[in-house]
């Protein structure tokens, strides 16, 4: 029998076996799932808090660059995925691969004008 993962913990057990080392982002609600697994791997993988969104895709692009490795960053739902942008535009303007992983509103609440909703 297989165990059972919750997804968030299985998805940070994917992203260190690219050999991911850190992960940039500002927590929010919709990333909560996600803030335990990191928790849960904080000796294998470290979880820098950035202060703005923004700045945390330009950490992930600019370790990128450095590196030559996939950076990694976070923003929750609604706005918190779109200061990511000016960081991903960069990344996709030098050829730099980074993964963006962007919270949701619950699936309910979609197509309602949910708060924070994008």
């Amino acid at each position: 029998m297989v165990a059972k993962i919750n997804a968030s913990d299985a998805m940070i057990k994917v992203i260190e076996s690219w050999g991911v080392k850190n992960i940039y982002g500002l927590p929010g609600g919709s990333f909560d799932s996600t803030m335990n697994a990191l928790h849960n791997r904080k000796d294998t993988i470290n979880y820098v808090q950035v202060r703005h969104e923004e700045v945390g895709a330009l950490a992930a692009v600019g370790e990128a660059k450095i590196t030559g490795k996939i950076g990694v960053t976070f923003g929750s739902a609604g706005p918190g995925a779109v200061h990511l942008l000016n960081g991903l535009y960069d990344a996709q303007y030098d050829h730099i691969p980074v993964l963006a992983l962007v919270g949701q509103v619950p699936t309910s609440a979609m197509n309602t004008s949910y708060f924070q909703e994008m």
